[in-house]
């Protein structure tokens, strides 16, 4: 498989996010915990700005990661894998950027679900990651 499909896999896991996150902001779920409005903070940038740090990191980083590291991810299928990768960047962001933001180390300071919250979100991430890796491997393989 290829660096494509990985980044295309991580593309596709940061617009799921960014699905659940503007549903989570209509449904009123945890307001006071936006990531895209703390990115933007951090950066001091316009919240577009926050956007586009979301699906920079998603796509090029994570997604980059996942396809290059490909072989030396535990799991038995890309999903598995892709769940793995999504748990390194959940850790990540519970040791760096929610810190960074204010939020404390786990995001402490919005209580449990300052961890859990975004540990249910990078599991879909990683999950839909693995699913369009192997999907696009899959499609490539056939049409070879």
């Amino acid at each position: 498989m290829t660096l494509k499909n990985g980044l295309l896999g991580g593309f596709v896991g940061s617009a799921v996010l960014a699905a659940i996150f503007v549903l989570k902001s209509m449904m009123g779920i945890m307001p006071e915990m936006d990531i895209i409005v703390m990115l933007s903070a951090m950066m001091g940038a316009p919240v577009i700005a926050g956007w586009a740090a979301h699906f920079m990191i998603g796509t090029i980083a994570w997604g980059g990661i996942f396809a290059v590291a490909n072989d030396l991810i535990p799991g038995r299928t890309q999903i598995v894998k892709g769940i793995v990768v999504g748990l390194a960047a959940w850790l990540m962001m519970m040791v760096a950027v929610l810190p960074m933001a204010g939020a404390g180390f786990f995001g402490i300071n919005f209580g449990i679900m300052g961890a859990v919250l975004p540990l249910m979100l990078h599991i879909i991430f990683g999950a839909v990651m693995g699913y369009v890796y192997s999907a696009m491997g899959q499609s490539s393989a056939q049409t070879a």
